[in-house]
């Protein structure tokens, strides 16, 4: 089968394709990056002389203001053109979000025609925000999700531009196309499965492809300090909830002392990213989650214990008891505190959660699995 894997914000296309590989499939990712992360693509649409280049960087601006129109958008559609004849007879197209190709609605609802008329079944792998997802997170049906603090009015509403895009009328209507062209939808967590569970074109949860062959897994505690790491991406920590765990760590540090060494990133590559957090033993992910994202999974396959999503609804999907593989984040300081205190005054228990972590993305996430999983929901 010859598959287009369109759009990558973390690493699931990558580690998909490098399972659809393996059973012999031809695989292409065309994507950015996503910005400063810049994740492997196979044909890339980054605006790289936009980005890059000084000159055009410092006009961008004014040009924008001038003419509502980001330089951005004109080169990764340029970029999209270029290539185009490279995107065409594939088997399969699957998008990670109806957005994935990040150029206005107007251009990128012309890229997506083009792709279906030159290609065969399209799908949507729902593993992030999109129309749908708002529309339903904004009925507060769930608790802790990512719009909990715009809903609470905890920050000012431009902080939820992007998320609230894609429930505005100009993107409902194009949703509406884009989903028209779809053969179903392919959900990668419980945090996209509970908006999409009455959806008529859902297919099921599958979850998130993780490689862990080169993840190496060493939750031993070889040192007399537990070592607490927080990733913090700036675009998004507002809706990760990480002011609860920031808030948290300073009480643990000064309770602590000695007894514990903190490491806090801010916005760094994914590869800058994981040298970083690779000699932690507590990760401190996500609050506003039920499911565990991509980073979270990773840590979690090297023996990590992640501080991330583990709501009542994910312990029941796969048969868990609460704190057998992650701790359950809340936004709650006090909670974290206490959560954060058990495990330094019991490190055996870093240890076991650790290692059933480990054994939880052996059976759940294996790369090769899911991708055989993809296949035979494509195929159906």
């Amino acid at each position: 089968m010859k598959i287009l894997l369109v759009g990558e914000y973390s690493r699931l296309h990558n580690s998909l394709k490098k399972g659809l590989i393996e059973l012999g499939h031809q695989v292409t990712i065309i994507g950015d990056g996503d910005s400063f992360k810049n994740y492997p693509v196979d044909i890339s649409t980054r605006p790289t002389l936009v980005n890059y280049n000084w000159f055009i960087r410092k006009c961008k601006g004014a040009f924008y203001k001038l003419t509502s129109i980001d330089l951005q958008w004109v080169e990764s559609s340029i970029r999209f053109h270029l290539q185009r004849k490279k995107l065409r007879d594939y088997d399969v197209v699957q998008f990670i979000n109806s957005n994935a190709l990040k150029t206005p609605i107007s251009i990128q609802k012309k890229q997506i025609n083009y792709l279906k008329k030159h290609n065969g079944k399209f799908f949507l792998c729902a593993c992030g925000t999109d129309t749908p997802i708002v529309d339903f997170l904004l009925k507060n049906k769930m608790e802790n999700h990512i719009l909990t603090p715009y809903l609470l009015k905890q920050y000012p509403r431009k902080k939820f531009d992007f998320e609230l895009k894609y429930v505005k009328p100009k993107y409902q209507k194009y949703f509406q196309d884009f989903e028209s062209k779809l053969s179903a939808i392919i959900t990668s967590d419980i945090d996209y499965y509970i908006p999409f569970k009455n959806h008529h074109l859902l297919k099921g949860l599958i979850p998130n492809p993780i490689d862990f062959s080169s993840l190496n897994f060493t939750n031993q505690i070889k040192t007399d300090q537990i070592i607490i790491f927080l990733g913090i991406n700036e675009l998004s920590a507002h809706k990760k909830g990480s002011i609860f765990f920031e808030k948290a760590v300073k009480i643990i540090q000064h309770k602590y002392k000695n007894k514990v060494d903190i490491i806090i990133a801010r916005s760094l590559p994914y590869d800058q990213y994981i040298k970083l957090y690779d000699s932690a033993h507590i990760l401190l992910d996500m609050v506003y989650a039920y499911d565990q994202g991509y980073n979270a999974l990773e840590a979690m396959a090297k023996g990590k214990v992640v501080f991330t999503g583990a709501e009542r609804e994910f312990l029941e999907y796969y048969n868990l008891a609460e704190d057998e593989v992650c701790i359950n984040a809340l936004p709650d300081v006090d909670y974290l505190v206490e959560k954060l205190s058990w495990l330094i005054e019991n490190p055996s228990k870093i240890e076991e959660i650790g290692k059933n972590a480990r054994k939880f993305i052996e059976e759940h996430h294996d790369y090769r699995k899911v991708a055989q999983q993809y296949f035979e929901a494509w195929s159906d």
